[in-house]
């Protein structure tokens, strides 16, 4: 699969929900999905999902803190992680796992550290609160590595993160909030789907 856009971040979903919503956003065109582990279920959810669709989306975990959390969900299957700060034991253990890392940072001086453990991409978090300004200053100086905007971004600046040089974004709240039901998940998807689309027209 390519560089995924958007990551859909299903924080909170329960296991039975798993296929109606990986359904609806493969409907809508997103095909990556993150699940992270501070919600009750987590794992159960994680292991559902690839079950149901690990070989026709991108399906990993997300809110990864340890190397013990790291082991679990490489047994699991998890096709990548993600991480809200920068971790070298994470980092390490994915890549002898063979598990892409995205690492989570919001300093130039943790984004070059993460390079140089082995992380795959960069997770700008929170990106909202750090802002464009500084996505465009540091991709000015770090070399070709997929970021992603996590953290307060939705369809009203999603373009604007794009623009200043995101790759693509994680897309939680805006996309998904549990218990919501997959046609809701659907419709927001279209919605940042288009918000997307509109970067490149």
């Amino acid at each position: 699969m390519s560089t995924p856009r958007i990551i859909a971040i299903l924080r909170g979903v329960r296991e039975h929900e798993v296929a109606a919503q990986l359904d609806a956003l493969r409907a809508a065109g997103i095909e990556s999905v993150e699940i992270p582990l501070n919600a009750q279920g987590a794992e159960a959810s994680l292991e559902a999902a690839l079950g149901y669709a690990g070989t026709q989306m991108r399906i990993g975990a997300g809110t990864v803190l340890d190397a013990a959390a790291l082991s679990r969900v490489a047994r699991i299957g998890a096709h990548f992680v993600l991480t809200p700060n920068l971790n070298d034991a994470v980092v390490h253990a994915a890549a002898a796992q063979g598990i892409e890392a995205v690492v989570g940072v919001a300093t130039p001086s943790e984004a070059f550290a993460a390079l140089a453990a082995g992380a795959a991409a960069l997770k700008i978090f929170p990106a909202a609160s750090l802002g464009t300004g500084f996505i465009a200053a540091l991709r000015a100086v770090l070399p070709p590595v997929p970021l992603y905007a996590v953290g307060g971004i939705d369809e009203r600046n999603l373009a604007a993160f794009i623009a200043a040089g995101c790759t693509g974004a994680g897309l939680g709240g805006a996309l998904y909030r549990a218990g919501q039901t997959a046609r809701q998940t659907y419709a927001r998807a279209i919605a940042l789907q288009a918000a997307m689309e509109a970067v490149a027209a």
